[in-house]
């Protein structure tokens, strides 16, 4: 199903095909994603992608408070400033683990993650081992039949991925280099 992002109808309807399990593509902060409720929606999106087990999701926040709701760790200071934005960082999850938060800088993300009030499994849209799809186009026809909605906004213009950063350990680590630019005195605490 194509969810045309001008009708207003589209917005409510996503909410609920989400709220009931479902996993949609939508666009986001620096590309469009493939995205459904933490963490129920999760078997499904790894059938979607085709990822295996061992290789989390991150998790969309709606703020930086959200933190608290996974992690018994602060964010850093030095990283906070960088939120809302394309910068993924890895906490200590209380459950055991990790858990990779992002806060997007994308108005329709944050007004979807407040009527949802639960983060949001995102990863890019394509399958496993091949690149993302860059078009709407070119998502419908990959993969409209595996999802259960197309949130089609128009097409983005290619942007970078989010910087990913560790603080699981000290000093914290750069995983991937991306849209946000860190410097060495923010990968250590104040």
């Amino acid at each position: 199903m194509v969810l045309a992002a001008a009708d207003p109808r589209s917005f409510p309807a996503l909410v609920r095909i989400l709220r009931e399990g479902g996993v949609a593509i939508a666009p986001g902060d620096t590309m469009y994603g493939l995205i459904g409720l933490a963490p129920e929606a999760e078997g499904r999106l790894r059938r979607v992608k085709g990822r295996d087990e061992d290789k989390p999701f991150l998790q969309l926040i709606g703020d930086a408070a959200w933190t608290a709701r996974v992690s018994d760790m602060p964010l850093p200071p030095r990283l906070g400033r960088f939120w809302p934005g394309p910068l993924t960082i890895i906490f200590p999850a209380r459950a055991g683990g990790t858990a990779a938060l992002r806060v997007p800088d994308n108005r329709f993300l944050r007004d979807l993650l407040e009527a949802l009030d639960q983060p949001l499994f995102s990863t890019s849209v394509n399958r496993a081992g091949f690149p993302p799809l860059r078009t709407v186009e070119e998502m419908r026809r990959e993969l409209e039949r595996d999802v259960d909605a197309v949130y089609d906004a128009g097409d983005q213009a290619p942007g970078q991925p989010s910087t990913l950063v560790d603080i699981t350990g000290r000093p914290f680590a750069i995983l991937r280099e991306g849209a946000v630019r860190l410097r060495r005195e923010d990968l250590v605490e104040a």
